[in-house]
Parts: structure tokens; sequence; C-alpha cells
């Protein structure tokens, strides 16, 4: 199975409200669906990692990827509710943010879950009915490795990129900022660029 993918952009394309990419790893060419809000910060040329879902059928192969495991997570979570499939996954995730999406489930926000095309009001229930229990901690509190997948600014990484750091140093300081509820001196685009650096600069090679 293939969980993870690092290559180049090799080519965007949109087919009907499908968002793809062709990702260029190892002579192979690999195209994967995303969420419409991650496949337009995204450019050709510019290497890229993303958490797959694979999707095998009788007769199709399909990749689904995401710039966050905890949304890849969140993603998995959704497609085990019967009637959900992946492309009914990707609208929810299109039509909310990962911590709105979470909130509306644990809370059983039914407008907001039928936001999304595809998703009626039985499905709504159903998945708020299916996946709060398993959405919510012991103590009652949200999962909290779910509850911060959208804090990140959604140009930081390309923009740490063009900087000269590696994919892999990046996710590890967006990683660390998150777990303490991003930097301590604002929510800003500028405070999560210094934060990073900061951290990268302490953590080294």
């Amino acid at each position: 199975m293939i969980g993870w993918l690092k290559g180049e952009i090799q080519h965007r394309d949109q087919r009907r409200s499908r968002n793809l990419v062709l990702i260029g790893c190892g002579g192979i060419g690999y195209e994967v669906y995303l969420v419409q809000r991650d496949w337009q910060t995204l450019s050709t040329g510019k290497v890229h990692e993303f958490w797959i879902h694979q999707v095998v059928s009788a007769d199709s192969l399909q990749l689904f990827g995401f710039l966050q495991v905890a949304e890849r997570d969140l993603f998995r979570e959704l497609i085990q509710v019967s009637g959900v499939g992946p492309q009914a996954g990707l609208s929810l995730l299109d039509a909310c943010k990962p911590n709105e999406l979470v909130r509306a489930l644990v809370h059983s926000d039914i407008n907001t879950l039928c936001r999304a095309k595809g998703v009626g009001k039985r499905t709504a229930e159903r998945l708020a009915l299916e996946l709060r229990t398993r959405l919510v901690d012991s103590d009652g509190s949200i999962d909290p490795d779910l509850n911060q997948v959208d804090s990140v600014p959604p140009d930081l990484i390309a923009t740490l990129e063009t900087l000269g750091y590696e994919t892999h140093e990046i996710q590890s300081a967006l990683q660390r900022l998150s777990s303490i509820g991003g930097p301590q001196d604002g929510d800003d685009d500028d405070a999560w660029l210094r934060a990073c650096i900061k951290l990268m600069s302490f953590l080294g090679p």
C-alpha cells in the first residue's frame, strides 16, 4: 500500500469537480486527488510530500493525498461511515476546514455538514452519530491531533521551500509548533514564518 509520496509536481488538472496533480517519483508519475484548497496552493516544478490514502477496486486504483497526516486520518474516519465514499470525503473536507468539520461532527451540526456536495441530511446525521465518539477523547475534549490541522497558513510551506529549507525540516517544525498551539507571538503568517525559521535554526539539519 502507498502511504506517502514525495516528488515534483509535473502537472495539475481539474476533471469536473475533481482536483488532481501528477507527482513524479523515481521515474514514475502518480495521479493524486487533492482537496481544492491544497490543489490551489501547489504549482508545477515544486517538490512536495503527501500523506496518501490508497483505494483499490476491481477496475481502478486511486490515490488521495493530503499535506497533513492528521487530515488524511480524518478523511479515513469519514469514509469508514456507511454510504460515504472517497469523493464524498473530499467534498466534506472541501466544504469545511478540518477544525470546522471536526466540530460539526462532534456537535452534530447537520447544516454545516450538508454544505458538502452530495451530502444530504440522512448522511450528515449518520456521520455525526458514528464519528462523534471516535473524535472525542475520554475526557470529552476533541482529539488534539485532529483539532490542529488547519491552523498552519496555506502558503507557509511553499515560502519556506523557496528560502531553501527541505520539506522534512519544515514538516518537523510545523508539527512541533502545532503541538504547542502555534507561534507564541501571534497567529498571522509572518509569526508562523519567523517561528519556523527560528525552530529549524535551533534544531539544525
